[in-house]
């Protein structure tokens, strides 16, 4: 575990190529009169300057002298590495191995894919949560070993297992960073069948508070026609889960709902199902993810009469309980694609929507503000055999942050 990050002169992180600074002894002396600008700058300008710069940037920037490297290291500049001061767009780490949790991240920014290890994850069918700098991952076999870590700067932490150890049939994880005091939040929801009825479900919210360091189950519930699953999460204070109907599947209206509950309250006296939040349209498959407090919404949208089929991709933003749509993917990038599972990967983080189809590993982005859709740089990887899988998970690079 690492207890401080530190950027060594003599290695540069696997994911940003480049060589370290390396004193020359036999350069020749510089005209004394030219002192470079860098040298002239006081270390509070100079460090605002280096904070303006990408993550991947700043570990370059800390190979070019010993001043900067000092500079890039100190507690005072990841002070200054701020929200405000140092916006970063979010990165996407694609899995490219069916097993071993080995892969790239792609860089908007640099346009760019870095090799990136990741702390903790020792398989990819664990399942990951990410938020503001944080990402928490917990095993698939036992679903009581949880982590939180910050990618880029390889600290991490190891959770308290989750009270009620009964292991649920579906499970789905968040995490919320608060931005401010980079306390956060987990949850874990959990949904288990009642023994001989499939129309009965019983779900519980689990909540971990790491000022706190403890869990707390506050709410649970039977749900009856309608049972938990694997998508949730956290937005400007609530929990969404999405849930899905037990059903035969038929009417496209009724396959798909959302649920959502208080965190700040801790109320045990809810009903989920009295505030059930319909989607707009038939879904193959429903994504959630927060942007910039904002609920949206990625699915598959199936046809009218195979509501099972998908003819296309939707964006929707949650507004109180009615859903906007943002976009719908043109057909030249569904195509791109070539062959597209009904159900697929997406995620994202401030402005970025990422969509990756499990059987290649091409990656389309949706910029929010721009509403705009393009390619990502093409993945340094091939596919080697025809049932490979590739999934991923985006996250936002930031050094100030620790679990």
């Amino acid at each position: 575990m690492a207890d401080n990050w530190v950027m060594q002169m003599d290695e540069v992180p696997t994911y940003v190529p480049g060589i370290p600074y390396q004193e020359n002894d036999n350069a020749e002396a510089t005209n004394e009169s030219s002192a470079p600008l860098d040298n002239v700058l006081p270390d509070d300008i100079l460090e605002r300057i280096l904070a303006l710069l990408p993550v991947a940037s700043i570990f370059r920037a800390g190979a070019v002298c010993k001043r900067w490297n000092h500079v890039v290291n100190s507690e005072r500049f990841l002070l200054s590495f701020t929200t405000e001061l140092s916006p970063q767009k979010p990165w996407y780490f694609m899995f490219t191995g069916n097993e071993d949790p080995v892969g790239f991240a792609y860089d908007p920014i640099l346009r760019k894919w870095h090799g990136f290890d990741l702390p903790c994850i020792e398989a990819t069918n664990w399942f990951v949560a990410s938020s503001f700098g944080l990402v928490c991952f917990m095993d698939n076999d036992t679903r009581t070993r949880l982590f939180v870590c910050n990618p880029i700067t390889k600290d991490w932490t190891q959770l308290l297992p989750p009270p009620d150890g009964i292991f649920p049939d579906y499970s789905a994880l968040s995490v919320s960073v608060d931005r401010r005091t980079h306390d956060y939040t987990v949850t874990l929801v959990k949904t288990k069948q009642v023994p001989g009825d499939f129309q009965q479900w019983n779900l519980s919210i689990h909540i971990y508070d790491s000022d706190m360091r403890s869990w707390m189950s506050p709410a649970e519930e039977v749900l009856v026609g309608w049972r938990g699953g694997d998508e949730s999460i956290i937005c400007d204070g609530v929990l969404y889960c999405l849930i899905y109907s037990t059903a035969v599947v038929g009417s496209s209206e009724t396959r798909h709902a959302l649920i959502m509950y208080e965190l700040q309250s801790r109320s045990s006296h809810v009903s989920f199902l009295q505030n059930l939040i319909h989607v707009p349209c038939s879904l193959t498959c429903g994504r959630l993810m927060n942007l910039n407090e904002k609920l949206v919404m990625v699915g598959g949208i199936g046809k009218p009469d195979r509501p099972d089929i998908i003819k296309g991709i939707g964006i929707w933003e949650l507004h109180k309980s009615e859903w906007r749509e943002v976009s719908r993917m043109p057909h030249r990038y569904f195509q791109g694609f070539g062959e597209f599972d009904d159900v697929f990967a997406s995620s994202g983080t401030d402005d970025l929507v990422y969509i990756q189809s499990y059987g290649a590993p091409a990656l389309l982005v949706f910029d929010m503000n721009q509403k705009q859709w393009k390619w990502a740089i093409k993945c340094p990887v091939t596919k080697r055999f025809p049932l490979q899988l590739f999934t991923g998970f985006s996250f936002e690079p930031r050094l100030e942050v620790n679990p």
